[in-house]
Formats: structure tokens, C-alpha cells, sequence
């Protein structure tokens, strides 16, 4: 599949009228259901506390395999129904599953691992709002729209603030409940005040047979391998960072969910500069740069360094590296990618960037239980960054080539 004449003219630069309103709307609603997906992360060790599981690794990753592998259907039905209505209505029915755990669920392992399966589906909305996004943004600003629009996964950051705070304070269901309430009531915002771009026309194309044409991208390969690597490594440490710290450097469980919180700011504030610098340096060399940044830290980290100033600058540089390029990896979508598909694409490489921090969490706990270390883990890492260089050069000579012809 290659773009449509009309999606290679040159478009003007203005940004509609109810563009920023539609971004903020939008970017409101993902941090509320990224708080909501991140629920059980900093949960994990109180578990672990009170005898629920020996391993929390599948109670953390369960949602994050939902959310991710849920986003390749949720960026085909949002090309077809819209994110006026596909943002709301996710909001919505993932309030049930929240309110589970926070009852029912919760209590014994089982149901903790039904409850977070289902919690899983707050991760499917960044796949509504990449392409709803996308739409409203002239093709010369979409890098910076969507890198701001990424700064909604700082949600995870709310729920490592609060989350085992409020369960020591009030009780059990107290963070479920709150956020529950949060996402009901940007249902409704969100149903009231949210609408299409006015440019913005639903695909009529046989979903699964888009989702065929979109896997012969050679696009949808390469942002799929960097956004696994940029955005899988900040789940992953958002999700195993705590553990990670209280393993590794006998951290108190609410010093390392805070530790974890300093991580996905940093990660958070970076990411629109990926999107930004990607509209003006492009987005290889921003996700060479970001690249370049995350190996250096992973080197850093192999070696165990102490906590203090070592192991902390290293984590701040991981976790920038890290936003800057899940902010770049979606401004070369946009700056690459058909419109009409862009949904789509999007489902595939959030997919990917899902999974890309589902298998690391699973992969470390196992070379923990083996070693007593995540130093393997860690260059494992630094060899899968190094590859994503090699990916990134390859993009940024397809992109000459295009440029030539």
C-alpha cells in the first residue's frame, strides 16, 4: 500500500479551529485510563507483602499484554467509528473491571489476574487517540501534536503517586474507586465536548483487510521494532522499576514506587520533544539521538553502580532517551504513513510498544531468580538499542532515497 495522491499534496500549516481543544480533551482522557491501566504496577509489592503470589511479574504484565495486543483491533475500529466515540466508550466500560478489582478482585491471585486482564483494556486508547490526533493537525505539526498528546502516559506517574498512599490512608478500594469516578466523568466530558476533525472521514475498508494491507508496510515493521524498544522499555521499567529498585538496592516499596514516578515524568516531559524535534531534525536523527542516549545508560546500569549519583543519572538518561523516542517513532508515522490508515498503523506499533514492556519484566524476574542480578537483563537491553540504531540508519536512508526520487 503507498499514499494516496491526495495524501502526499502539500497541505497548509494552520491548524483548524478546535484543534487544541480536541488535543487537550484527548490527551486528558489518555492519562486518565493510563492511570487506570497502571493500577496494579505499584500494587505489586503489597501483594507480595501479604502472601498473594510469590511473583507479582504476571499480576504487572497481564494488563499490559491486553492493552498492547487490544490496540490492533481499537486502531481499525477508531479509523471506522471515530474518536469521538471510540475514547468515551472505552473510558466507560473500563470503569467495570476497575471497580472489580478494587471490591472482589484484588483479594486472592486468580481474580487479580481476571480483573487486570480486563483492566488491560484502558491500554487499547492510545490506538484512538494517535489517529484522532493526527486528523485535526496540519501533516507539518503532527510530530509536536502527538509527541503532546503522549504526555497522557504520565498517568502512569498519577497512579505511583497515589496509588499505595491512598491504600494506606483510606483502604483497599480507595485508588479504585477514585479512578473510577475519574474515568466515568471524562466519559461523559469527553461524549459532550469531544469531536472529529472536520477533515476526518471514516474508512470503508473491510477491517481485517486493512489490517492485511497495513502489515505489507515496510513502515509498519520498522516503527513496530523502534517503538517496541522506545515505548515497551518505558512500560517496562514503569511497571518493574519498583521491584527492580527494592531488589537490586533494598529500596521501601514506597520509595521505589516514588523513584519510579521521578522516571515517568522525566520519560513524559521528553516525549513531546521527540514529537517536536521530529517535525524539525527529523525523526531519525531524533531517534538516533534518542537511541544514543538510552545505550549509554544501559551500559551504565550493567555494571550495578551504586544508587547514588551513578545508578540515578543513569535511570534520568534511560528515561529520557526513552520519551524522546516514543515521541519520535510516531512523528515518523504521521510524516510516513497514508491518513486513512494511520488508525491502523498505529494498533500494530502500539501493539508492538505493548508487548515491547510486557516480555522484559517476565525475562528480568527470570534472570533475577537465576543470577541474583539484572545485569544480563540490562545488556540485553543495550543490544536490542543497538539494533534499533541499525534500523534507524536504515530508515533514514529509505527516507533519502525518497527524498531523491
Amino acid at each position: 500500500m503507498t499514499a494516496s495522491p491526495a495524501a502526499t499534496v502539500a497541505q497548509p500549516d494552520t491548524v483548524p479551529t478546535g484543534a487544541w481543544r480536541a488535543l487537550a480533551l484527548v490527551t486528558i482522557g489518555f492519562g486518565v485510563n493510563f492511570w487506570a491501566w497502571a493500577l496494579l504496577s505499584p500494587l505489586g509489592p503489597v501483594y507480595l507483602e501479604r502472601g498473594l503470589t510469590a511473583d507479582a511479574s504476571l499480576i504487572v504484565a497481564i494488563p499490559v499484554l491486553v492493552g498492547s495486543l487490544g490496540r490492533i483491533a481499537m486502531g481499525g475500529l477508531t479509523d471506522r467509528f471515530g474518536g469521538h466515540l471510540m475514547f468515551p466508550l472505552v473510558s466507560l466500560i473500563t470503569v467495570i473491571p476497575v471497580l472489580f478489582l478494587g471490591f472482589v478482585g484484588q483479594y486472592a491471585y486468580p481474580t487479580l489476574l481476571v480483573g487486570g486482564f480486563f483492566l488491560g483494556i484502558a491500554g487499547t486508547t492510545f490506538a484512538i487517540g494517535v489517529p484522532y490526533v493526527n486528523s485535526w493537525f496540519p501533516p507539518a505539526k503532527r510530530g509536536m501534536a502527538t509527541g503532546l498528546y503522549g504526555v497522557g502516559m504520565g498517568g502512569t506517574a498519577i497512579s505511583a503517586f497515589t496509588t499505595v498512599p491512598l491504600v494506606n490512608s483510606i483502604g483497599d478500594a480507595a485508588p479504585f474507586v477514585l479512578t473510577a469516578l475519574a474515568l466515568t466523568v471524562y466519559a461523559i466530558v469527553g461524549w459532550l465536548f469531544m469531536r472529529n476533525a472536520p477533515t476526518w472521514e471514516p474508512s470503508r475498508k473491510n477491517i481485517l483487510a486493512q489490517s492485511a494491507a497495513v502489515m505489507t508496510l515496510k513502515v509498519t515493521w520498522q516503527a513496530c521494532y523502534l517503538y517496541a524498544l522506545s515505548f515497551g522499555g518505558y512500560v517496562a521499567f514503569s511497571v518493574f522499576l519498583p521491584t527492580m529498585l527494592q531488589n537490586w538496592y533494598g529500596l521501601e516499596a514506597a520509595d521505589a514506587s516514588f523513584r519510579m514516578a521521578g522516571f515517568v515524568i522525566v520519560a513524559v516531559i521528553m516525549r513531546p520533544l521527540g514529537g517536536t524535534l521530529s517535525d524539525s531534525l527529523g525523526a531519525a536523527r531524533t531517534l538516533l539521538i534518542s537511541y544514543t542516549a538510552v545505550a549509554l545508560a544501559a551500559l551504565a546500569l550493567a555494571f550495578q553502580p551504586a544508587l547514588m549519583p551513578i545508578g540515578t543519572i543513569a535511570f534520568i538518561v534511560m528515561a529520557a532517551g526513552l520519551g524522546l523516542g516514543s515521541g519520535a517513532v510516531f512523528a515518523l508515522v504521521a510524516q510516513t504513513s497514508d491518513p486513512s490508515v494511520v488508525g491502523s498503523v498505529t494498533g500494530f506499533v502500539g501493539a508492538a510498544g505493548g508487548l515491547g514492556g510486557f516480555v522484559p519484566p517476565l525475562v528480568m524476574a527470570a534472570i533475577h531468580a537465576v543470577s541474583g542480578s539484572y545485569s544480563l537483563g540490562i545488556v540485553l537491553l543495550l543490544l536490542a538499542t543497538l539494533g534499533a540504531i541499525v534500523v534507524t540508519l536504515f530508515v533514514a536512508r529509505g527516507a533519502r532515497a525518497a527524498a531523491v526520487s
